[in-house]
């Protein structure tokens, strides 16, 4: 635990007050619409700088061309084949990645749009593994402000519009409106799930305005955190003389991004609500057979708040209103006419038209009053499909049904329930933010990091099988026993559609995510839940990422982290025989083996078609089973949950019995293979390594740990075993008297000192488990990892280098080596504070603070990469494994099971029998089997429920 008084000399770094004048401040403290105290904050005409890219040097370049060659094949094979292969270092996004991101909207798994800081809604991810970078400028909030009885007036788009092809002469679309914000008295706060922008004085300086954004995001909320909606709530403040009539107007474009809104054949409704809710909805016609998208976009009127409409509205001026006519009507009237509800449908857009839809909603703000008015969007694409046929419902239809047109019931919930999401946002956020212990840029960061579980690519599905991909009803199967939830009738009066299991590719098709083999769902459904590895390495779930990133969704969503565990629980026990050839050395495998940790579960055919990733055979990786072990035992610990440990245990016995071949001399201890066999997939491997080594160690001792809490004495001593020979060998062929060494290999880098050699020790501690090794050699490990991968890098200021020679100069063996990883950063800091080292583990991770989030740094704000260099160049955006800044938090205050657990030293409670204590001579004696590939799984599955010890 933290030292009470080690950060109340810390200065705060982002008072509120430097952005925004005290007096604003005061007047707009009210219903929610002052920003918070800590946030991170961004002025609006703050310059958005282009992002430099990572890439490769001259040597390195060298290294790796032929797996260049063939990656490069398989991408162009993929294309063939309508897919876009998940690697694909050649394509480049037409939209350069800049340093303009914000908050982005929505809930979890529904699809996920982005709104930068300056106002602009991008990065779309509606289709499962795709992804518009390019902001859609149409979608916008305007305001019109009209005094003395009109002579003076006001019209302002509410963002700066700095972008290309705005603000052209003669156009009629939308550079024929008021972009008139400069931003310089205007900012964004930004605290995930919501965002404030204060407008001081902009465009009327007697007017303050503030934005404030609002998602579903709520911490053990399993059913408004799936649903894909968010809320903008204008707090309005009239500090002059006289009355202001203030429209605000939301403005949408029939889009998912790109140039979709060309493809014709969309449609625009608008609708009137009894209760005060109306809008407009947009339904959008997808290509390439894609499921249809319907956006809701409304306001709530109130006794003063009137609602009007305009449902279309076009960029071109060709076919309907165009975008400066609507503006003008605006200027003049600040409303559209009321008999804009009776219209009905527009036709179908022609093939190059854009067409889109307003909101507009008017108040009076009488001198020195106040007003609110409250915005809602949201989006109903029921069906996520995948590019190889298999078709999911979404995990909100289990509450809203399977029609397109329940975005309006959604948009209506959110508008009326938008204040408790806030109450239970603030009840999570409010410990954390006010434990004075904390430095204030942790606090903000570590909520805003979770963007990643929004816009980083999530499918939330249902948790049933694939549906019938038609327009037609469908039969369901029953759910499974422990499910307690029945179909249920949505408010537009719609039913849940009962469904089949479909077979559309039989080779494909996987039995272990059937419903006819659900021994393993222990826990009622609360769906079946995908991530991206991240936005440009398009596999779901990968789990050697997963690793680092859990302790977000454990921390969390711990039903959600349990289902994915049960996921690759169950393939821990498929085989696919499907031959693959990888590319890193050309040769051929089978895509997955019995007993191998997936490396992910799959791309365009997830749960079905797993390892996606296709560079090494990943059933030779040395990190993958173990982490598997160390995830179980730490959730199975944290949670108490043992129906969940008994459904996973057969696989944990099978994870172990697998990788334990790799111990190819009888120490107990694993090796590796010469090649990257594990998450660090360009940095090679001699003999025994402190990573995979210690991840080994560590889950020995949590197989054991977990096999003595679930009766299984037998394999509990037989892991003791183990664990006492390979730490005896670990500790002889690694220690060097202040760290371990890389690997025990002869290579220049064997004695390098890699940031996450530590990573067993970590989890260890995070389980409530004994510690691997003295707690001197501990703190020794980690703090040469401060001195020399931390400090040693631009004074600390960037985080912690992967690898670091003796003579203090970085590793440059590969791209891997000399990269800093900001999630690895997380998970040192995690470990730091775990053994008591509080100061060093807070200024290694303000170093990703510093370099990613802060107005010095590279402006990876959320977008954090998975690495840059010490020069400040990119690898790979928007990245799942920083979500390990939650095991910052989760070492600083864990579970009070582990508390608990972390009293008793269960290892010692594991008896060891005579027949298995032998000794060096009796190992060498007896030998091990080589290249055991046989394993016997049959035993390990029968053997599934233990008695439970109290």
């Amino acid at each position: 635990m933290i030292n009470k008084h080690l950060f109340h000399s810390r200065k705060k770094s982002w008072p509120a007050e430097e952005y925004v004048n005290k007096s604003t401040l005061q007047l707009l403290d009210f219903d929610c619409g002052a920003p918070p105290e800590q946030a991170w904050r961004r002025r609006l005409n703050s310059h958005a700088n282009l992002l430099k890219e990572f890439t490769v040097t001259f040597k390195e370049a060298i290294r790796m061309m032929s797996l260049g060659v063939r990656l490069w094949s398989y991408v162009r094979e993929e294309a063939s084949q309508g897919r876009k292969a998940p690697i694909d270092p050649f394509t480049r996004e037409r939209c350069k990645p800049s340093a303009s991101e914000g908050v982005p909207l929505g809930g979890m798994g529904s699809g996920s749009i982005s709104r930068g800081f300056r106002g602009e809604f991008k990065n779309w991810q509606i289709l499962p593994g795709s992804r518009e970078m390019s902001p859609v400028m149409a979608n916008q909030f305007s305001i019109f402000v009209s005094r003395d009885g009109g002579k003076k007036k006001y019209s302002s788009v509410l963002s700066p519009g700095h972008h290309e092809g705005l603000k052209k002469f003669g156009d009629p679309g939308i550079s024929s409106w008021d972009w008139n914000l400069s931003g310089q008295h205007s900012t964004y706060h930004a605290l995930f799930p919501r965002a404030w922008t204060v407008y001081d004085g902009e465009p009327d300086p007697d007017l303050k305005i503030s934005c404030r954004q609002i998602s579903p995001f709520i911490p053990h909320n399993y059913k408004e955190s799936s649903v894909p909606t968010a809320v903008f709530v204008y707090t309005l403040v009239n500090t002059g003389k006289d009355r202001a009539k203030v429209s605000l107007l939301f403005t949408w474009a029939n889009s998912i991004g790109g140039e979709s809104h060309q493809s014709g054949g969309h449609v625009n409704e608008p609708f009137i609500g009894d209760d005060g809710v109306s809008g407009v909805l947009l339904h959008h016609k997808t290509d390439y057979d894609n499921p249809p998208v319907t956006f809701a976009i409304a306001a709530c009127e109130t006794q003063n708040v009137n609602v009007t409409v305009l449902p279309i509205f076009g960029l071109s001026g060709e076919n309907c209103i165009t975008a400066r006519e609507m503006w003008g009507t605006m200027v003049q009237d600040g409303q559209f006419d009321r008999e804009n509800f009776e219209v009905g449908c527009s036709m179908p857009s022609l093939p190059g038209d854009s067409i889109c839809a307003a909101v507009c909603a008017s108040t009076w703000v009488e001198p020195h009053g106040r007003s609110t008015v409250a915005f809602g969007l949201s989006w109903s694409s029921p069906k996520v499909k995948f590019q190889k046929g298999c078709t999911y419902h979404r995990r909100y239809t289990s509450f809203y049904g399977t029609s397109e047109r329940s975005a309006i019931n959604m948009v209506h919930d959110a508008l009326k329930n938008y204040k408790i999401w806030e109450e239970e946002i603030e009840k999570w956020q409010n410990p954390i933010l006010r434990d004075e212990r904390l430095p204030e840029w942790y606090k903000f960061t570590l909520f805003n990091e979770l963007y990643f579980l929004v816009a980083g690519g999530t499918v939330w599905t249902d948790g049933e099988g694939p549906v019938a991909d038609n327009n037609k009803p469908t039969s369901r199967l029953r759910r499974s026993k422990t499910s307690k939830s029945k179909n249920k009738i949505s408010k537009s009066g719609h039913s849940k559609s009962m469904r089949v299991i479909l077979n559309p590719n039989s080779h494909n098709n996987s039995p272990w995510f059937s419903d006819d083999q659900d021994s393993q769902d222990y826990t009622e459904n609360v769906g079946k839940f995908l991530y991206l590895e991240g936005v440009e390495y398009i596999m779901w779930c990968t789990y050697d990422v997963h690793f680092y990133a859990s302790f977000a969704l454990l921390e969390l969503f711990p039903k959600i982290e349990l289902s994915i565990q049960s996921d690759f629980a169950k393939a821990v026990l498929h085989e696919d025989t499907r031959r693959v050839k990888f590319l890193a050395d050309g040769k051929y495998g089978i895509r997955k083996v019995r007993g191998a940790v997936p490396h992910d579960l799959g791309t365009h055919d997830p749960w079905h078609e797993m390892n996606a990733y296709n560079i090494h055979d990943t059933s030779k990786w040395k990190d993958l089973n173990p982490k598997f072990v160390l995830q179980v035992y730490r959730d199975f610990a944290a949670t108490g949950d043992f129906s969940f440990g008994k459904a996973v245990w057969p696989s944990v016995r099978a994870a172990i019995d697998y990788v334990a071949q790799f111990d190819r001399d009888g120490d107990g201890l694993i090796e590796n293979d010469g090649f990257p066999d594990q998450t660090y997939d360009a940095w090679t491997v001699h003999g025994v390594s402190a990573y995979c080594g210690c991840l080994w160690l560590a889950s020995l001792e949590a197989a054991a740990a977990m096999a003595y809490s679930l009766g299984d004495h037998a394999f509990a001593e037989k892991c003791k075993v183990k664990f006492l020979r390979a730490k005896k060998a670990f500790e002889e062929k690694l220690w060097n008297g202040s760290y371990f060494n890389y690997d025990s290999g002869s290579s220049k880098n064997s004695r390098s000192i890699q940031a996450d050699q530590l990573a067993g020790q970590w989890y260890t501690a995070a389980s409530g488990l004994p510690p691997l090794f003295e707690e001197k050699k501990i703190r020794s490990t980690l703090q040469r990892i401060f001195e020399y991968n931390v400090m040693k890098v631009r004074g600390g200021r960037m985080g912690a280098v992967n690898g670091m020679t003796p003579r203090g100069k970085v590793d440059d063996t590969c791209m891997q080596s000399r990269e800093i990883w900001s999630g690895v950063t997380y998970a040192v800091a995690a470990n730091m504070i775990s053994h008591g080292m509080e100061h060093q583990a807070f200024t290694t991770a303000e170093g990703i603070y510093i370099a990613g989030w802060s107005e010095e740094g590279s402006g990876y704000w959320f977008q954090t990469p998975e690495a840059w260099t010490t020069d400040g160049h990119y690898r790979s955006l928007i990245y799942m494994r920083p979500l390990s800044i939650w095991a910052m938090q989760y070492a600083l205050s864990p579970p009070e099971a582990i508390l608990k657990m972390s009293k008793i030293n269960i290892m010692d409670c594991i008896q060891v029998s005579a027949s298995q204590r032998l000794d060096e001579a009796d190992i060498k004696r007896l030998g091990v089997r080589r290249n055991n590939l046989e394993l016997d799984y049959v035993e390990s599955s029968k053997f599934c429920t233990f008695p439970m010890i109290s």
